[in-house]
């Protein structure tokens, strides 16, 4: 297998693990506070990817560091903006405005760092960005929002976070350091969570660290799939995860997908074979 299919296999595996992964942190956020939410999905990553280096023994290099303390901020950056985007309504819209944008940037990145891609990949990009915007959307296409500059924000957060963990050697312990990096960031809000109504933490406590596994894994294949190929390649392809997330809440919550989010999904399949044939 040529590194041009494993990196477009392991971007697909990270689209997969992070769809997962939002499925079930977005189970519990239904009732816990989202910023303990993302707090725990931090530090669940952080340990995980602690244990992995220490495990395989991998190498710390010292230049990788400031590369993954600025993904890290990135990353906490943009969540904190999502958040902010989804607290001035349209869910529907915020998350792929969050998705098309973060792509978009390190599609744009890649381009200018590696060359321009096969033109049947370019194809792969637009569709991919496209199915990726209407598998997120939930009724509320077309409706205008305020929180849409946040959701840009949030969206450029998330390619900042392709962008500068893409310039790393490691794998585990950068990823390590970039999940600290957003965990301390993020404390603040969630202990601004803390006084309100108490939530029973310990029931849900399973579901997060399961959603904290999944988003690391995420992070990983994604790395890897940036080392191994492209990095415009890698960023779409991971990009897809919303695509993930519909199919899990039909398959398991039985909630019906819209017209728009099947062609979202049909035409992320597309996307995948034709940055595939490039």
């Amino acid at each position: 297998m040529s590194f041009e299919m494993a990196a477009v296999g392991l971007a697909l595996l990270s689209a997969l693990s992070w769809g997962a992964g939002d499925f079930s942190g977005g189970l519990a956020a239904r009732k816990l506070s989202p910023y303990r939410v993302a707090l725990l999905v931090q530090i669940t990553g952080f340990s995980f990817f602690v244990l992995m280096a220490l495990g395989r023994g991998e190498n710390l290099y010292p230049s990788d560091l400031p590369w993954s303390l600025a993904a890290g901020a990135a990353g906490c950056l943009g969540l904190v903006f999502l958040y902010r985007a989804f607290q001035a309504g349209q869910m529907g819209l915020a998350a792929p405005v969050a998705g098309v944008v973060g792509a978009s940037l390190a599609a744009l990145v890649g381009v200018f760092l590696e060359g321009t891609p096969a033109p049947v990949q370019l194809w792969g990009f637009g569709v991919g960005l496209l199915g990726v915007w209407l598998a997120s959307q939930s009724g509320e296409f077309g409706r205008r929002s305020l929180g849409l500059g946040y959701a840009a924000l949030a969206g450029l957060g998330f390619g900042g976070y392709f962008v500068l963990i893409d310039r790393v050697e490691g794998l585990f312990w950068p990823s390590a350091f970039a999940k600290l990096t957003a965990a301390v960031l993020v404390l603040g809000w969630a202990l601004r969570a803390f006084p309100g109504p108490r939530q029973e933490l310990g029931r849900y406590l399973p579901l997060l660290i399961l959603a904290g596994l999944l988003d690391a894994g995420g992070n990983v294949f994604f790395l890897a799939a940036a080392q191994a190929g492209r990095l415009d390649v890698a960023a779409v392809l991971s990009s897809l995860y919303p695509a993930f997330t519909a199919v899990l809440a039909w398959a398991l919550l039985r909630e019906r997908l819209r017209p728009g989010q099947n062609l979202g999904v049909l035409l992320s399949l597309v996307a995948i074979a034709l940055i595939a044939a490039g």
